[in-house]
């Protein structure tokens, strides 16, 4: 029998509307690992400007916890679900709640956008072997596009998850 320290890791939390900082504060008063990402706003008032503090994502809140803790996580007021990806907790991983600390560090007036993909797009793979690739979405499903990699004089047909994907023309835009 393994005798492992249970490992602690990101999870999405879904809250109630416009409830995102309590329930990262009343998580933080428990004891938890919590993280709601703050987007540096300004906001005209009638007679002035003002930096105001928003979540980036609305109604949601991370936080990184054991197997064993998330009962008590749920059980906090204006916490509804976990967010689930394929039936279980979906997991954030370190380097993503990392990369959008420092992203939020350096940046005002951050928008988050999901990716919305069509026939014919040409798109990046973000994550797995296929990782920094370019190809050209064929079909598209639920949570998965079917996409051609054409490099090496070939044509590679893979289906990948909506999620590993990113707009090619963005980042050439940005470059």
């Amino acid at each position: 029998m393994k005798n492992s320290v249970p490992t602690r890791k990101w999870l999405a939390i879904y809250t109630r509307p416009r409830w995102e900082k309590k329930v990262n504060q009343l998580l933080t008063e428990k004891g938890f690992e919590s993280y709601c990402p703050l987007n540096k706003v300004r906001r005209k008032w009638s007679d002035r400007m003002k930096l105001v503090e928003e979540p980036l994502f609305k109604s949601y809140v991370f936080v990184k916890v054991t197997e064993q803790e998330r009962s008590a996580v749920r059980m906090t007021n204006g916490a509804i679900n976990f967010v689930y990806w394929d039936g279980k907790p979906a997991i954030v991983k370190e380097r993503e709640i990392s990369a959008i600390r420092r992203f939020l560090d350096e940046h005002e007036q951050v928008e988050a956008r999901p990716a919305n993909l069509k026939l014919n797009d040409r798109v990046r793979i973000t994550n797995g072997t296929l990782m920094d690739h370019e190809g050209k979405v064929l079909a598209l499903r639920h949570k998965t596009a079917k996409v051609a990699i054409d490099s090496l004089g070939y044509i590679l047909v893979a289906y990948i998850e909506r999620t590993k994907l990113t707009s090619a023309q963005t980042i050439k835009s940005q470059s």
